[in-house]
């Protein structure tokens, strides 16, 4: 699983970094990011390209799974 780690990082760049993810991706794409609004619009980025997303809030962090 392609892992994507844009904790600390500010939006557009999670975003950016997601895109890029799914374009060369054969699997499920891991995207980590540190803030609510990141983690939405990570989601809603997904089901608009026709993706299934799961979320999940670790330690201080939040993790989406891209299928």
């Amino acid at each position: 699983m392609k892992e994507v780690d844009a904790r600390g990082l500010s939006c557009p760049e999670p975003l950016m970094l997601t895109a890029e993810a799914l374009k060369g991706a054969s699997g499920p794409v891991k995207i980590l990011v540190t803030e609510p609004h990141q983690k939405m619009n990570v989601e809603k980025y997904a089901k608009d390209h026709g993706k299934k997303s799961t979320a999940s809030e670790k330690d201080g962090y939040f993790e989406v799974v891209i299928e």
